[in-house]
């Protein structure tokens, strides 16, 4: 199994970035990945997430109607649109499967078993 994050970098208050997440290794399709972000200092917290059998998400209140998760099947990737970012999205975002034999909720990082080596996004104000 295999998680690779790209797409991160400086943006400036209330511009955009696109990050992705290519998957290998294992059934895509039938998997749930996330994305988390960890701040100096703070805990790994999910900002959103995506079952791929079905198209259910969830997203982190911070960024409900700012972010937008979408997966491609054909690619094996899952991208995290951020539009509007604020300096206290500035954080190491990584992308994680969900352990399929997990019954945990989708935001719990406990969940999940294999993880990018993650990629940095700064917001500067």
């Amino acid at each position: 199994v295999q998680l690779v994050e790209s797409g991160g970098g400086l943006v400036q208050v209330g511009g955009s970035l696109r990050l992705s997440c290519a998957a290998s290794g294992f059934a895509f399709e039938d998997s749930t990945i996330g994305w988390f972000r960890q701040a100096p200092g703070k805990e790994r917290k999910a900002v959103a997430t995506i079952r791929l059998t079905d198209g259910y998400r969830y997203y982190a209140d911070s960024v409900r109607r700012r972010f937008t998760i979408s997966g491609d099947d054909a690619e094996k990737t899952v991208y995290l649109q951020m539009d509007s970012l604020k300096p206290e999205d500035t954080a190491v975002y990584y992308c994680a499967r969900k352990n399929p034999d997990k019954l945990a909720v989708p935001a719990d990082p406990e969940a999940y078993d294999f993880w990018g080596q993650g990629t940095q996004v700064t917001v500067s104000s």
